[in-house]
């Protein structure tokens, strides 16, 4: 794939396909691109000649090598024999036609007829099987996946993917190709959603679940997630980007393709606004409503004054968070109590992993009518999240939120919850990580690379779960496990296994 006279066909001149075609001719790979509709072959080009020229001017690209990089870019010539024909002497071709079966076959067989024996046959596709792709062809051995995203000069990943006869040396030519035009490879087999659409799984459906349970509103979720997790937007806001039109039927196929697994279980509530039309910012309104292309987001209510009135009590179940607080509220002026058990008057607060308030109180023996929770698992210098058991008296509620808010950091208050938001969100993400490394659906470096570049997350889904320690997730997930009964929460082997040894989840299998 160093070669200098490398050729890469295209067929299919939509986004995806001159996406692909401009990244080529930037690394120096000549073009030819085909389409049924061969005016979309000029457009296409048009557009890359613009995108590339626009380079220059930002300083990206000299003027002599945009105008090489466009030159490299050529339609297919019209043929009486094949649509394909030339694409005849091209060492890689690339299909990115609609998601269709029947169509990819088509296509396939048609570039069989023309293309030269060692020539290698990749597809696009983002959700249909790469086996099933190669299933009709002659040669199915030189048959792979090449999954880039969109826009392509932008999401600098793909993935590989091998279908169940793909040969590994085209799986190895691949790879070299993505790294050739500036894109980071990532292996992966060929599996529903192959790895960054099943990466994903976990943030949108566990999301929806907790605003369905009557946990939290949309916006609390995706102030929790972004404040305090650190992503780039909540799980709600990026539902409206993407639009239910495309998200929910991915939620359900790969739901489906699983034979019903219930860590990807969707929620109805996304049906049902897909149903009224409440698609995202394409519609106007989705989860939030959109006024000249901007959320029009209920502003939170004010923080209520601190009072000082009554002492805090805070459990020392986790002594280095009731340490933290401790000190969050005596510079808030509160007088904090230290003694082993709280005092008639306190105001109890409690720092479960996993548990809800109801239950962490019942368990520690204190008060549920004088009981809240804080979670600590991301720490306390941003955004903080705090709930109360159905009990809690209102006044304490407001006592404490009050306090924590004392030194200017918002808090978002939430009912009961085992795992308030955060926690079981990114639980279930690192969950769906270690999953995918104990199917050896990918490398666990790979899987970490797939969920930072493709889905813009802060840490990959691996790399999440070290720096908050395997021990941390595995308690919150068996404690969610506990309370609701549902298989949704059980533990992967990969992270079971490796919390209880002490060793990263990015530690791989050892094989003798």
């Amino acid at each position: 794939m160093a070669r200098d006279d490398l050729t890469l066909g295209i067929v299919g001149a939509g986004i995806m396909g001159r996406g692909i075609a401009q990244v080529a001719a930037e690394a120096g790979v000549h073009v030819i691109m085909a389409d049924a509709r061969p005016e979309a072959v000029d457009e296409a080009r048009a557009f890359c000649a613009d995108m590339i020229r626009r380079k220059v001017g930002k300083g990206l690209l000299s003027a002599t090598d945009a105008d090489a990089a466009v030159e490299r870019i050529r339609g297919a010539e019209p043929s009486a024999g094949s649509p394909y024909q030339s694409l005849s002497h091209c060492h890689v071709v690339i299909e990115a036609v609609a998601e269709r079966l029947e169509v990819k076959h088509e296509v396939m067989a048609a570039l069989e007829g023309v293309v030269d024996e060692a020539c290698i046959l990749a597809t696009n596709t983002s959700s249909l099987s790469v086996t099933g792709i190669a299933a009709k062809v002659r040669r199915p051995e030189r048959v792979a996946g090449f999954h880039f995203f969109n826009p392509v000069p932008l999401m600098r990943i793909v993935e590989v993917i091998g279908g169940a006869r793909t040969d590994d040396g085209v799986l190895v030519a691949l790879t070299d190709l993505a790294r050739r035009i500036g894109h980071r490879p990532i292996r992966a087999t060929d599996t529903p959603g192959f790895l960054v659409n099943h990466a994903g799984r976990a943030f949108g459906t566990e999301a929806l679940r907790i605003v369905s349970e009557g946990i939290a509103d949309v916006g609390d979720v995706d102030r929790v997630m972004t404040d305090a997790a650190g992503f780039r937007l909540g799980p709600f806001e990026f539902f409206d980007l993407t639009g239910l039109d495309v998200s929910h039927p991915v939620m359900e196929s790969i739901y489906h393709q699983y034979y019903e697994e219930p860590r990807y279980r969707p929620v109805g509530m996304s049906a049902q606004r897909l149903a009224a039309g409440l698609l995202g910012r394409k519609t106007g309104q989705g989860f939030y409503r959109y006024v000249n292309g901007k959320a029009d987001k209920t502003p939170e209510p004010p923080m209520p004054s601190p009072d000082t009135s009554r002492p805090v009590w805070v459990s020392n179940r986790f002594p280095k968070d009731a340490a933290n607080l401790r000190l969050i509220f005596e510079q808030a002026g509160a007088a904090v109590e230290t003694g082993e058990r709280p005092s008639p008057e306190a105001m109890v607060v409690l720092t479960p992993y996993g548990e809800d308030t109801t239950t962490a109180a019942l368990a520690e023996t204190v008060d549920p009518a004088r009981s809240v929770a804080v979670d600590c698992l991301l720490g306390l210098k941003h955004r903080r999240t705090m709930m109360h058991t159905p009990a809690t008296a209102p006044n304490i509620i407001q006592s404490i939120q009050g306090l924590l808010a004392a030194d200017g950091t918002a808090v978002t208050v939430i009912h009961d919850s085992p795992g308030f938001i955060a926690q079981r969100i990114i639980a279930c993400i690192v969950n769906v990580g270690a999953d995918i490394a104990q199917q050896r659906i990918a490398a666990p470096e790979d899987i970490n690379a797939a969920t930072e570049i493709g889905l813009g997350y802060p840490r990959g889904s691996l790399r999440f779960g070290d720096e908050l320690g395997p021990a941390r997730i595995l308690q919150i997930l068996e404690a969610c496990h506990a309370f609701y009964g549902d298989p949704r929460y059980r533990p992967s082997p990969w992270l079971k296994r490796r919390a209880m040894l002490g060793i990263p989840l990015t530690a791989p299998e050892r094989l003798a």
